[in-house]
């Protein structure tokens, strides 16, 4: 639990949704309700199940959210358990379980897996990454995403790290999936070096690309040249089955 309240940093509070943005509500296999948001493109064919990163909560991103959407992707962003307005309180096998309900729920209202992109940023990489291990999806998308947690907690506080344990292990789920990747990382992340996203990058199967977001550290890398832009145009090659390398 004390591991816990250092990983997960949500805010609880969250506004109306954007206008054309619609709020849902998902109910975990354990009973737990998430609050989601909604916003479909014009004529959008790819859904991103976009897993949010360790700190705030859905809203944070809204202005995102709506750039994906604006390049014909839908998107479905979620709160975790203990986020925003979602209830419970978030751990490893929480947010992993959370993910997969709001997977199952889109497959519930007529989306196929092949439509699907499991979408994270930074801890919400390895949530994707986790979800793509148990779910069939068309590809993954991440950004500021590291190898594992501990690597991580290495960067900041040395060989205290190794309290990390095996949590959040994106790099072993990563070699096992055979579907299209995306890793995005910018180059001046003084949160999640960018050395692990090459790491990931070079651990994962092919076909896959990376993005280097020039000049970005890692909370402003959605405002780094062509980041959005390159997140739509892997989304609809996948759907299309035109991603190369």
């Amino acid at each position: 639990m004390l591991l816990d309240a250092l990983i997960f940093q949500p805010d609880s509070y969250v506004p109306d949704p954007p206008p054309a943005v619609k709020q849902r509500w998902i109910v975990t296999q354990d009973g737990v309700r998430l609050h989601a948001w909604h916003a479909a493109g014009p004529a959008a064919q790819p859904t991103l199940i976009w897993s949010h990163g360790n700190g705030g909560n859905i809203a944070g991103r809204a202005d995102v959210l709506l750039a994906l959407a604006a390049r014909g992707l839908n998107v479905l962003a979620y709160d975790y358990r203990g986020y925003g307005r979602s209830a419970g309180r978030p751990s490893e096998a929480g947010v992993y379980r959370d993910a997969e309900a709001v997977y199952d729920s889109e497959c519930r209202r007529g989306v196929p897996a092949a439509r699907i992109i499991c979408f994270g940023e930074s801890l919400g990489g390895a949530v994707s990454v986790h979800l793509a291990s148990t779910r069939p999806c068309a590809g993954v998308a991440v950004v500021s995403t590291f190898t594992r947690l501990r690597d991580v907690a290495h960067h900041h506080v040395g060989p205290l790290a190794v309290l990390a344990g095996n949590q959040f292990d994106a790099l072993a789920r990563i070699r096992d999936l055979a579907v299209p990747i995306l890793i995005a990382h910018g180059d001046r992340d003084d949160i999640v070096p960018f050395e692990l996203g090459q790491r990931l990058f070079a651990t994962a199967n092919r076909p896959k690309r990376f993005f280097r977001v020039v000049g970005a550290n890692h909370n402003d890398v959605f405002a780094g040249p062509g980041l959005i832009e390159a997140i739509a145009e892997f989304a609809h090659a996948v759907i299309a089955g035109t991603v190369s390398l």
